[in-house]
């Protein structure tokens, strides 16, 4: 199977809907009933979603010697193995705010150099990304050169979401113009997908959702947003009835922070590990069914240690929702936002025990000490920080993690392949703790290097000669 992101066109917008008591759900008992249409539904959310165009440079090899460090090393970056290529995208996005903010897919928008969007009415305008998360595949545009109050669609709870509730898609599938398709919610708390930078929490829907669908709005049938839609699980990379959106709640999360003037998101710190209970689990841990995360390692300074919780704790619910997997367990905690506690429900030997748990980010303490390499050294233009919570959060180090991170590679240190994240586990033997550490054996004289470095949990060594 392939899971694959869209690139879609996005046009939402609920246009002052009076308050109405939330309608009891059922389903269709007469012709009448059959015979009802979503074109007013359609109609209020239309003018919200928008069309984006993105541009963005990429570098092309032109031989495969250009990304190999032991070449690099001797021969540099030779006129000729690299170009520059311009790559456009395709996407959609919804209008969250009357001043022009849009949402859509970082996929879509991220690291573009430029990008424009087109209104339903087709005015095009001019773009910038405010705020963008790769994590969560989100990014806030914000449009430039406004004349006028646009409209804008409105957000849904998205934890009153059901499974088979009717929801609508809105799009630019492959580009054809903006396209709705019909379908229910088929699925929730659908986690483990490779999607953005990490594994995500996701609604599942089967309305019909295609390559260009990325950013695309998916609403229910009062026109509120529902999700962000952002991937398909296809066999042929078309539709088959399975399309995943990002959750409103976490949506409006990034909105929020975006409109207070973060440029990026903050989200709270766990600091915890875990897995799924299982039912081999549930009865060690006597709970009459599988539910909740097992934490296997708490961080000393995790706020869910200053709660009291430790390994083998098992987190039932945050905030009164359930949380039943670790990317559950993210996504509450970054829906809620920095700031502020949440009320826990964990297990301890068959008790079930409630606390309050702390919404903060990441300490960055100890300090980073960091620090520049330089000089006549293989290890030039090497940045290298104390490991800390923060730095942990920040490139996805384990939690366990300790000692001196790269934090960023420039020039020879580069070549001889050291990447940011790599945690500097010896160099010629030295094992550093702090920064100076690794200043002080890089101003080594010596013709034979050996650099043991931990990257993505798995052990390299680095040798070469100067």
């Amino acid at each position: 199977m392939i899971l694959r992101t869209l690139a879609p066109v996005l046009a939402l917008s609920l246009m002052a809907l009076a308050p109405v008591a939330q309608a009891e759900t059922r389903v269709p008992e007469s012709a009448a009933d059959i015979s009802l249409s979503f074109a007013p539904v359609v109609r209020a959310a239309a003018p919200a979603v928008v069309n984006i165009y993105a541009t963005r440079l990429v570098e092309d090899r032109r031989s495969p010697f250009a990304a190999d460090p032991f070449f690099r090393q001797f021969f540099g970056d030779l006129p000729g193995l690299r170009q520059q290529r311009a790559e456009n995208s395709l996407g959609s996005g919804v209008i969250v705010s009357g001043d022009g903010l849009v949402v859509s897919n970082y996929h879509v928008v991220g690291e573009a150099s430029d990008i424009r969007v087109v209104l339903a009415d087709r005015r095009e305008y001019a773009a910038r990304v405010v705020l963008g998360d790769e994590a969560s595949d989100l990014a806030v545009l914000q449009i430039e050169g406004l004349d006028e109050p646009l409209p804008t669609l409105a957000f849904r709870d998205s934890d009153t979401v059901e499974v088979g509730d009717l929801v609508l898609a809105i799009g630019n599938p492959f580009g054809v113009g903006q396209t709705v398709s019909s379908g229910i919610i088929s699925g929730l708390a659908r986690s483990g997908l490779a999607v953005g930078d990490g594994r995500g929490y996701f609604l599942q829907t089967d309305a019909a959702i295609n390559p260009g669908n990325s950013g695309g709005a998916l609403v229910d049938v009062r026109g509120r947003l529902v999700g962000i839609n952002t991937a398909i699980l296809s066999r042929s990379g078309g539709s088959q009835g399975i399309g995943f959106a990002i959750p409103a709640n976490l949506v409006q999360s990034v909105v929020a922070q975006a409109r207070a003037g973060a440029d990026r998101f903050q989200r709270p710190w766990a600091g915890v590990n875990g897995q799924p209970v299982d039912q081999a689990l549930a009865e060690a841990l006597g709970l009459d069914r599988p539910r909740g995360v097992v934490l296997t390692e708490v961080h000393p300074d995790s706020p869910f240690a200053a709660a009291g919780l430790r390994p083998g704790d098992v987190i039932l619910s945050l905030g009164g929702e359930p949380a039943n997997t670790p990317q559950e367990v993210i996504f509450r905690l970054a829906a809620l936002g920095v700031g502020g506690r949440v009320k826990l429900s964990w297990l301890r030997k068959g008790r079930e025990r409630q606390a309050d748990v702390a919404l903060i980010a990441a300490p960055d303490r100890p300090d980073r000490q960091t620090l520049r390499i330089r000089g006549a050294t293989p290890l030039a233009g090497l940045t290298v920080a104390r490991v800390n919570p923060a730095v942990i959060a920040e490139f996805g180090l384990p939690l366990g993690a300790q000692g001196v991170v790269v934090t960023a590679a420039e020039g020879v240190a580069a070549r001889v392949g050291l990447q940011p994240g790599d945690i500097l586990l010896s160099i010629n033997g030295d094992e550093p703790e702090r920064p100076a550490d690794v200043d002080r054996a890089a101003q080594r004289q010596v013709r034979v290097w050996a650099v043991d470095v931990l990257r993505g949990g798995k052990a390299l060594r680095l040798r070469f000669r100067i």
